[in-house]
C-alpha cells in the first residue's frame, strides 16, 4: 500500500515491472489517493500516470541541477559536508536563504598538510610514506578524523587526490553511478587553498609512480636500498638480490645471467652491504655538505614563513568579518532606536542572532589562529643547527633496512631525471673498487 504510485516508483518501466512481479506472487499494489481497478482501462491510466510522474521527476532534477550549478559558479557551497580541513560559513543573506561558502578550518587543515608532508618527505626516519603507512602513522599518534574516529586507507587517498586542497573544487564531477561526467558539465569553484599546486602535482606524480601496476610494491616498500635503481652495464638487465650460505650473505647480481646463464651476460655478483655502504658514502659527500644543508634549511624556513604569512592573512580576514558583522549590528540597533525597524519582527530577530553568531565565531577563530601563530616562532639557521642536522642525517642514512636512505637514493637520482647504472667491479686482495656511471 502506497500513498500514490509516484511514491512507489517514478520510472515507468520499474513501476510496471514490479507491479507484475508482485502480482505473480499474489500481492496487489494499492494507492490510497489513486484508486485503480484491474481492467485494461485502469491499467492504461496507471501507465499514463507513471509516464507523467517520470517526466516530472526528470524535469525537477534538471531544474535543481541547474540551480546548484549556478550557485557553484557564483562561488557558493551547495550544502554538503565540506572536505576535512574546511568548514562552511555564512556569506550572504538573500531573502530567507543564507548563502554559504567554505573557509579553511585551522584545527584540521594542519592534519591535511601533515598528510601531504608525510607523502613527500616522511617523518624523518622512514622516507616517503605510502597511504597505508600514513594511516598507521596517524592512528598510532592518536591524530583522529574530524568526527573523532580512526583513519582509513580510502580517506587518506581521497585527501591526497582531491583537487579542492589546492584551491579548485570540482562540483558535479560524477553521476549517481560514480561515473565521470563530461568536462563541460563540471563546475570549478575557487576555494582557499590549503597546499600549493606544486606540492599537489608532486604528490600525484608520486602516487602514479608508486602504483602497483607501474612499479611492484617490493621495489618501493622493501628493505633493500638499491632495488630497481641499479642495472648491469654489460647487458642492461636489472640487478636483483641473490643469497648464499643459507641467507647469511646477500649479493646484487645480474638478472639476465641468473635466468639465462653466463652466455647471456658475464656480469658478476656484488656484496650488497659493500655496495650499499659505498652509495651511502656518496650520498653523504654529495648531499650532506654545509653549503647544501644551509640551502635546504633556509628553504624549510621559507616554507614555514610562507605558512605563517597565510595564517596572518587568514587572521586578517576573520577580523574583517567580525568588524563587518559588528557594523551591521550597529546599523540594525540604530534603526530600532530610530523606530524604523520593529524589534518584535521575527525576521529581524533571526538576522540579529545570525550576525552575532558570525561575529562571535570569527572572533573566536581569529584568537585561536593568533595563538597558534605565536607558538611557531621563527629561528635563524645557525652553524650548530647545521651540525646537528648533518649528524642526524648521517646517522639515519646508515640505518639497516631503513626507508630513509632508500628514499634519499631515489630522490637523488630522480631529481636529475637520470638513472644510476652499475658499471663494473674489479676484485683485488682485501679491497673492492667501484665506478658509478650516471647516464641520462
Amino acid at each position: 500500500m502506497v500513498h500514490s504510485f509516484s511514491r512507489f516508483f517514478r520510472d515507468h518501466f520499474e513501476l510496471e515491472f514490479y507491479v507484475r512481479k508482485l502480482a505473480k506472487n499474489g500481492v496487489k499494489l494499492v494507492s490510497i489517493t489513486q484508486e485503480m481497478g484491474d481492467d485494461p482501462m485502469h491499467v492504461m491510466m496507471r501507465q499514463i500516470m507513471a509516464l507523467f510522474d517520470e517526466y516530472q521527476s526528470k524535469e525537477n532534477a534538471k531544474h535543481v541541477m541547474r540551480a546548484l550549478k549556478e550557485n557553484a559558479r557564483q562561488g557558493f557551497w551547495n550544502g554538503s559536508l565540506p572536505p576535512i580541513g574546511y568548514r562552511t560559513v555564512a556569506a550572504e543573506q538573500r531573502g530567507a536563504k543564507v548563502k554559504k561558502k567554505i573557509e579553511i578550518d585551522p584545527l584540521h587543515a594542519d592534519t591535511v598538510r601533515l598528510i601531504y608532508r608525510l607523502a613527500l618527505e616522511g617523518d624523518g626516519t622512514t622516507g616517503q610514506m605510502g597511504v597505508k603507512n600514513i594511516v598507521s602513522y596517524l592512528n598510532s599518534r592518536r591524530i583522529f578524523t574530524r568526527d573523532g574516529g580512526r583513519w582509513g586507507i580510502g580517506q587518506v587517498h581521497r585527501i591526497l587526490t582531491r583537487r579542492t586542497y589546492m584551491g579548485e573544487h570540482e562540483f558535479n564531477k560524477r553521476s549517481k553511478t560514480k561515473e565521470l561526467k563530461p568536462v563541460s558539465e563540471i563546475v570549478t569553484v575557487p576555494v582557499p587553498p590549503i597546499i600549493d599546486k606544486e606540492m599537489f602535482d608532486t604528490v600525484q606524480r608520486l602516487l602514479k609512480a608508486r602504483n602497483p601496476k607501474v612499479m611492484p610494491a617490493r621495489v618501493i616498500g622493501g628493505p633493500t636500498m638499491l632495488t630497481g635503481l641499479i642495472h648491469c652495464a654489460k647487458c642492461g638487465g636489472a640487478m636483483t638480490i641473490r643469497t648464499g650460505k643459507g641467507g647469511r650473505y646477500r649479493y646484487y647480481s645480474c638478472s639476465m645471467k641468473a635466468r639465462q646463464g653466463p652466455t647471456a651476460c658475464e656480469g658478476m655478483a656484488v656484496p650488497m652491504d659493500k655496495l650499499d655502504a659505498l652509495v651511502a658514502d656518496h650520498l653523504e659527500q654529495q648531499i650532506l655538505q654545509p653549503e647544501r644543508l644551509e640551502t635546504v634549511l633556509a628553504a624549510a624556513l621559507d616554507r614555514r614563513e610562507e605558512h605563517a604569512e597565510r595564517r596572518r592573512e587568514h587572521i586578517a580576514e576573520l577580523n574583517k568579518r567580525s568588524a563587518e558583522s559588528e557594523l551591521r549590528l550597529k546599523r540594525l540597533y540604530d534603526a530600532i532606536e530610530a523606530g524604523v525597524a520593529n524589534l518584535d519582527d521575527p525576521a529581524l530577530k533571526d538576522r540579529i542572532d545570525g550576525l552575532k553568531a558570525i561575529r562571535d565565531q570569527a572572533k573566536a577563530d581569529a584568537d585561536r589562529a593568533q595563538a597558534m601563530l605565536q607558538n611557531t616562532g621563527q629561528k635563524a639557521v645557525t652553524p650548530e643547527m647545521l651540525r646537528k642536522f648533518a649528524a642526524t642525517a648521517r646517522e639515519r642514512i646508515r640505518l639497516e633496512g631503513g626507508g630513509y636512505r632508500r628514499t634519499c637514493a631515489r630522490l637523488y637520482s630522480a631529481s636529475r631525471s637520470q638513472r644510476a647504472r652499475f658499471v663494473s667491479w674489479d676484485r683485488s686482495p682485501g679491497c673492492y673498487r667501484r665506478w658509478w656511471r650516471v647516464m641520462a
